[in-house]
C-alpha cells in the first residue's frame, strides 16, 4: 500500500511525501522511529495501469475538451472535500484516453512529490494554457482552487464554442464551393468532350453558346495540368506567406475585412476577449497579468497586437478604456462598456455584460450568414449545370433543325 504523509522533522519544517507499507500501524511505528511528528497519513487511491505503448487507443490525442473535463471533474470533487491528490488520481482513472490518462499522472505525480498545482500544470504548456495557470495560481493563494479550477474550465468552454461556431458558419460555404467546383470540373473534363463528339458528328452549325462551351472544355482538357500546378503554387506560397508573422498578420486584417465573414470575425474575438478578461479579473488575476495572457488566446494576429498595445498603454498608467481606443477592429461596445467598469469598479461585470451581449449578435449573425449563403450556392451551382443543359439542347435542336 502506498500512503501520503505530513510531518515535521525535527526543524519542525513540514513535509509532505509518499512511503509505502504494509499496513497504516506499521507506518506509523517507521516514521515514530525517524523522530517525525506525524500530522496526516492517507491512502493513497491506485489507479489502473496504463495500456501497451502498441495499443490502438494511444492513437487518440489528447483534446481541449479532454482538458476541460477533466478541470471540471477536478473543481467537483475538490468542491466536495476531496484532497487534490485523490482527485487528481480519480481524474487520471477516468480520462477518455491514454494519453489524456499520462497527462494527469504527471500532474499528480509532481504535486505528490511537493510541487505546487499551477507549477504543475505550467510544465506542460500545450496541455494546459497560461490562463489555466494563472487562474491556478490565483486559486491556490486565495484558497479557492476548486472556484478557479471551474472558472478555467469555464472559459475553455467559451473559447471552444466560439471556435465551433464560426467554424461551422465558414464550413458550409466552403463545402458548397468545394462541390460546385467538383461538378463543374467533372462536366467539363468527362461530360461535354463525349458530348461534342456527339454534336460535331451531326454536321450542323452549333449555336455560339454551345461552341463556347465546347471551346472551354477543349482549353481545360489542354491545360488542365497548367492551371493545377499554378493552383498548387499559390496554395504553396499562401502557405509560406502565413508562415511568417507579417503575412500572417496580413491575412488576418483582410479577413477582418471581408463584408459578411469579417463581422464574424470581430464578433467572436470581441466575444472572447471579453469573456477571458471577465474570468481573469473576477478571479483575482491583475489586470496586466490578465491582459498579457489574453493577448495569447487571439487566435487573430491583428487582435493579438490590440491586446499588448493596450497592454503597454496600462503599463504607461492610461486606462484600460483608453488603450482600446485604438483597437478599432474590436466592437466599439467593448471599449464603451470598459470605461464604465472602470469607473464604476465593476470591470469584471462590464466585460460579462460585453460577452453575453456580442455571443448573440454572434449566433444571429452565424444564423443569418446560414441562411444567406444556402440560396447563393443553389443559384450558382444550379447556374453552371443549367447553362451546360442549355447550350447542349440548343445544339440538339440546331441538328434536328437541318434533318
Amino acid at each position: 500500500m502506498r500512503f501520503e504523509v505530513t510531518a515535521r522533522d525535527t526543524a519542525g519544517v513540514k513535509r509532505t511525501f509518499s512511503r509505502e507499507a504494509e499496513t497504516r500501524d506499521g507506518l506509523m511505528l517507521q516514521l515514530r522511529a525517524e523522530k517525525l511528528l506525524v500530522l496526516n497519513v492517507k491512502e493513497i487511491v491506485e489507479v489502473r495501469e496504463l495500456p501497451p505503448l502498441w495499443h490502438p487507443s494511444w492513437l487518440k490525442p489528447v483534446t481541449g475538451f479532454d482538458i476541460e473535463m477533466g478541470l471540471r471533474q477536478l473543481a467537483s470533487m475538490l468542491r466536495s472535500g476531496v484532497t487534490l491528490l485523490k482527485s487528481l488520481a480519480t481524474v487520471q482513472e477516468q480520462a477518455f484516453s491514454p494519453r489524456a490518462k499520462r497527462t494527469w499522472m504527471r500532474v499528480k505525480n509532481r504535486v505528490l512529490q511537493g510541487g505546487s498545482f499551477s507549477e504543475t500544470l505550467s510544465e506542460q504548456p500545450k496541455r494546459f494554457g497560461e490562463i489555466i495557470v494563472r487562474l491556478a495560481e490565483v486559486g491556490e493563494k486565495s484558497g479557492e482552487l476548486e472556484q478557479a479550477v471551474s472558472r478555467a474550465a469555464d472559459q475553455m468552454e467559451a473559447r471552444r464554442n466560439l471556435r465551433t461556431a464560426v467554424v461551422n458558419a465558414l464550413m458550409y460555404p466552403a463545402i458548397a464551393v468545394l462541390m460546385a467546383v467538383g461538378v463543374s470540373a467533372y462536366l467539363v473534363v468527362a461530360v461535354i468532350p463525349k458530348v461534342a463528339e456527339f454534336l460535331q458528328a451531326g454536321g450542323a452549325e452549333l449555336p455560339p453558346i454551345t461552341r463556347m462551351l465546347m471551346d472551354f472544355s477543349a482549353w481545360v482538357n489542354v491545360n488542365g495540368l497548367t492551371v493545377l500546378a499554378g493552383t498548387g503554387a499559390a496554395i504553396a506560397a499562401w502557405c509560406a506567406i502565413r508562415l511568417h508573422e507579417g503575412g500572417r498578420e496580413l491575412e488576418d486584417v483582410f479577413l477582418l475585412k471581408v463584408p459578411v465573414t469579417g463581422r464574424i470575425l470581430r464578433l467572436s474575438g470581441t466575444a472572447l476577449f471579453a469573456r477571458s478578461m471577465e474570468i481573469m479579473t473576477a478571479s483575482g488575476v491583475p489586470l496586466l497579468d490578465a491582459l498579457a495572457t489574453g493577448r495569447w488566446l487571439m487566435s487573430n494576429r491583428r487582435f493579438r497586437h490590440r491586446v499588448a498595445a493596450a497592454h503597454d498603454g496600462v503599463m504607461r498608467g492610461q486606462s484600460l478604456a483608453e488603450s482600446l481606443a485604438a483597437a478599432v477592429e474590436f466592437m466599439p461596445m467593448l471599449q464603451r462598456m470598459t470605461a464604465v467598469g472602470e469607473v464604476s469598479g465593476s470591470l469584471p461585470e462590464s466585460f460579462g455584460e460585453t460577452a453575453r451581449f456580442h455571443e448573440m449578435l454572434l449566433a444571429i449573425a452565424i444564423k443569418r450568414f446560414g441562411m444567406l449563403i444556402e440560396p447563393v450556392m443553389i443559384v450558382i451551382t444550379g447556374g453552371i449545370v443549367g447553362f451546360v443543359y442549355i447550350a447542349f439542347f440548343m445544339a440538339l435542336f440546331a441538328i434536328a433543325g437541318t434533318n
